[in-house]
């Protein structure tokens, strides 16, 4: 039997069991599910500080409700997983006294609270779980392992019975099953999916929406509604797999109860069909590339790959004009900037360089984007978000293998910046003339699991100019091997500001005084930079 311990951790329990007792001005204690205590007192002091200004010679005169319980249960998933008791121990008779709406309400805040939690949980564990199928697209692992990974992963952070990938084959007639999971032989052998029979692939394929089937067994658009009965199918959604508008099949997922898939759930499924669709598109050019310079055109599927997880526009973030720029020195590239937005008024910025150049770094700049990423969009802390990202890279890499990021969040509402440099080069803010380099930050990424990231925040002014960079700028050289350096970044930054440019030609000045510096000396690393104005 579960109970409240499964869901909230002890240290939020204590401090919600210090909260009611000082709103309720009498000693509370959360329960197990038998009443036991489920969290230490914190101090004798703690409970005096809640009983602080309450005459309880007073409460000990008031009449006694002798039919009044002095406990209300908290009620998860239509069980009691715990209970929120009123502390006779402490106060007497006088809790048979007390009325027992109030205890039932903070029961009522109580199984809110961890309803929520547990939700929270499941939405992390969904998003690690697009982690882990986008890493071993990455990876170039075989496409049938990759695909049997995205049906495995769908049932599991979905909470489904099974999952199938299915690919339009024949001319695009028939949709074939290339991965399944959960799934009888029977069933996969009930009958052919035409394309031209199929309500529900054709509407998902030609609107690039999933498509909800909330009852198989009688929605008229299922092609064999027996077999789904007999199965114990009962909900479903299909998604669409897209690859630069090109619709290659659809990824299915089943449920064994009535269930109604919300927004989030939607989406999820959408983004791992989309990114199941690319793996099977790059699987296919790379098996025909492999008679003639299969190397070479491995190389350039990865670069395109890699291109598109870098923002081809500007983010919209009212207030602010913001442009970034990428050079990759070769095909593939260890470096990569990001906009990662939170909301109306917020944006994440990154721009991060992973050590070593090709495959290796490529693969590893992927996963770097897909760890931030992931725990970008559900930590709000800045600092919590570095160390799991930093952590990820530490398991997930040889010790060999590292990078630095620099990381910050705008508020446009507020007009503050916070930011925290792994490793990176600080970012550069011109303010009134002046370029001032912000330094807070810890070590490299992947080094060690214990590292801390302190962040620190920056109020904003309009004019203000904010300027994001990998060592490929600073660190590029002329034919005498004179590197240009953080000096001249900040001398050519400043010239640029000064000539009042936007975030877009602020890049390609510093870019274009670059050209000047190194003239046709080989270039031998990455370049990737990130201007912000404050309007």
């Amino acid at each position: 039997m579960k109970q409240l311990t499964d869901y909230v951790h002890p240290d939020i329990l204590l401090y919600m069991q210090n909260a009611f007792s000082s709103v309720a001005e009498l000693p509370i204690r959360i329960c197990g599910p038998g009443g036991e205590p489920l969290v230490r007192l914190e101090s004798k002091q703690a409970w005096d500080d809640a009983l602080t200004g309450v005459d309880v010679d007073s409460l000990k005169r008031r009449p006694r409700a002798k039919a009044e319980p002095l406990t209300a249960p908290v009620i998860i998933d239509d069980m009691v997983a715990g209970r929120i008791r009123l502390d006779t121990k402490v106060l007497g008779e006088t809790c048979e006294a007390y009325h027992p709406k109030l205890l039932r309400l903070m029961a009522r805040v109580m199984s809110r609270f961890a309803v929520n939690g547990k939700l929270y949980r499941q939405r992390t564990e969904q998003l690690l779980g697009l982690q882990r199928v986008t890493a071993e697209i990455a990876m170039g692992m075989d496409i049938r392992k990759i695909l049997q990974t995205v049906t495995d992963t769908v049932v599991e952070v979905l909470g489904g019975k099974s999952a199938t990938v299915r690919l339009l084959h024949q001319e695009r007639q028939e949709l074939m099953v290339l991965a399944r999971c959960g799934l009888s032989k029977e069933y996969l052998n009930k009958g052919p999916i035409l394309l031209s029979d199929s309500e529900i692939d054709r509407l998902a394929l030609s609107s690039a929406t999933p498509i909800e089937i909330a009852d198989l067994a009688n929605d008229p658009r299922v092609l064999y509604p027996q077999a789904a009965a007999e199965e114990g199918l009962v909900s479903g959604l299909c998604a669409p797999m897209i690859y630069k508008g090109r619709s290659i099949g659809v990824l299915r997922v089943y449920t064994g109860v009535a269930h109604s898939f919300d927004w989030f759930e939607k989406q999820l499924l959408l983004s791992m069909a989309s990114a199941a669709a690319a793996a099977v598109i790059h699987a296919r050019r790379s098996k025909q590339a492999k008679d003639s310079w299969e190397i070479r055109h491995q190389l350039q599927t990865a670069s395109e790959v890699q291109q598109g997880m870098i923002p081809q526009g500007p983010p919209e973030l009212e207030g602010f004009d913001i442009r970034g720029a990428y050079i990759p020195s070769q095909k593939l590239s260890g470096d990569f900037y990001d906009y990662l937005p939170m909301g109306d008024h917020s944006l994440g910025l990154a721009v991060a360089d992973v050590v070593g150049k090709g495959i290796k770094a490529a693969l590893l700049m992927a996963s770097l984007r897909a760890s931030l990423r992931a725990h970008a969009a559900n930590v709000f802390d800045m600092q919590k978000v570095l160390d799991k990202v930093n952590r990820d890279l530490c398991q997930d890499s040889l010790i060999s293998d590292f990078a630095t990021l620099c990381y910050g969040v705008i508020d446009a509402k507020k007009l503050q910046l916070t930011y925290s440099c792994a490793g990176h080069l600080p970012p550069i803010l011109v303010r009134d003339g002046t370029a001032t380099e912000l330094e807070t930050g810890g070590g490299l990424l992947g080094i060690m699991d214990t590292m801390t990231y302190p962040i620190d925040t920056v109020q904003l002014q309009p004019g203000d100019v904010l300027f994001m960079y990998t060592d490929g700028l600073c660190e590029a050289t002329n034919f005498e091997g004179e590197e240009f350096g953080r000096a001249r970044v900040r001398e050519t930054l400043l010239e640029a500001v000064e000539m009042d440019l936007p975030a877009e030609k602020i890049c390609a000045h510093c870019l274009w005084m670059l050209r000047r510096f190194a003239g046709l000396n080989e270039r031998n690393d990455d370049r990737t930079l990130v201007a912000v104005r404050v309007l």
